[in-house]
């Protein structure tokens, strides 16, 4: 990352900016660093002014403590100053949680753009998830970092004959290095879109691509969000896969696993139509 910002905390923020046209902000999702999201800003600078950022307690970002879901949006609010004092926010996996969290809050923020959301929709999955919160939050208090990534990539729906090889690979304390921020990313998660979106009434729903096999997660959710946001868009489209699975064993620099890489690289073509098109279309009524 060549460049650098404050957040409101102190924080620095290491970002990378590239191309010309209207700015988009890329938000990486558990796991990973603004290096994930680069073969896909690769292939929107042709046509927009597109920032990569390593998250707070990633890669060569900082991090102060106490963590909290506000400050990575006033992380998200210097960034978007530093690119123009506005722009549009693409955001997959969790980092789609904070960008609903920060175009929530009030940033000044055009289009909205995530992939992936893993919003718990259903009483199991919502069990399933304070599940993993409480775990988490046990494991990582307890120093226990591997054991962290280890929970995490079970509770995504990691083998088990997979998980011992990742332990064993030289990719692991890459991994590790980023065990701290999957509290972060389970914060940010820590709401859903009606509660986040349903009292803005002058922001729009979310859109965003669907992968081939995502679970039926904020789909459940348009209906009612529709009916929150009266003229408002949510548009789904796909199918495409910027991750490739977060946290795959096969890990490169900064603990970003080689496969996540690889399959990110072989995607960002099609994830790039997608953003395109959601970012630079005209705004339509979605009939309610």
């Amino acid at each position: 990352m060549e460049k650098t910002t404050v957040s409101r905390d102190g924080t620095r923020i290491a970002y990378a900016r590239s191309g010309r046209g209207p700015a988009v902000v890329l938000v990486s999702g558990a796991m990973s660093t603004g290096a994930t999201t680069a073969p896909l800003a690769a292939e929107l600078s042709d046509r927009f002014d597109v920032t990569v950022y390593d998250r707070r307690g990633r890669g060569e970002s900082g991090d102060t403590a106490p963590y909290a879901v506000e400050r990575e949006i006033e992380d998200l609010a210097a960034l978007i100053e530093a690119v123009g004092g506005e722009a549009s926010l693409y955001g997959m996996s969790s980092g789609g949680a904070l960008v609903l969290r920060a175009a929530a809050s009030g940033l000044p923020v055009r289009r909205v753009a995530v992939y992936e959301v893993p919003y718990a929709m259903d009483d199991a999955a919502a069990r399933a998830a304070a599940e993993y919160t409480e775990r988490l939050t046990e494991v990582l208090g307890q120093g226990r970092r591997g054991d962290a990534v280890e929970l995490f990539l079970r509770h995504t729906g990691l083998g088990e004959e997979m998980i011992r090889g990742a332990r064993q690979s030289p990719m692991w304390a890459g991994m590790e290095s980023l065990a701290s921020s999957l509290a972060y990313d389970d914060a940010v998660l820590g709401g859903q879109p009606g509660a986040l979106l349903g009292d803005r009434r002058d922001q729009r729903p979310p859109a965003g691509p669907r992968g081939r096999r995502e679970r039926p997660l904020v789909a459940r959710g348009r209906p009612r969000d529709r009916g929150r946001r009266p003229g408002g868009h949510l548009r789904h489209r796909g199918p495409a896969d910027p991750h490739g699975g977060a946290g795959r064993p096969g890990a490169g620099a900064g603990g970003v696993p080689r496969r996540v890489s690889r399959r990110a690289a072989q995607a960002a073509p099609a994830v790039a139509r997608v953003v395109d098109a959601i970012v630079a279309e005209p705004t339509t009524r979605v009939p309610s």
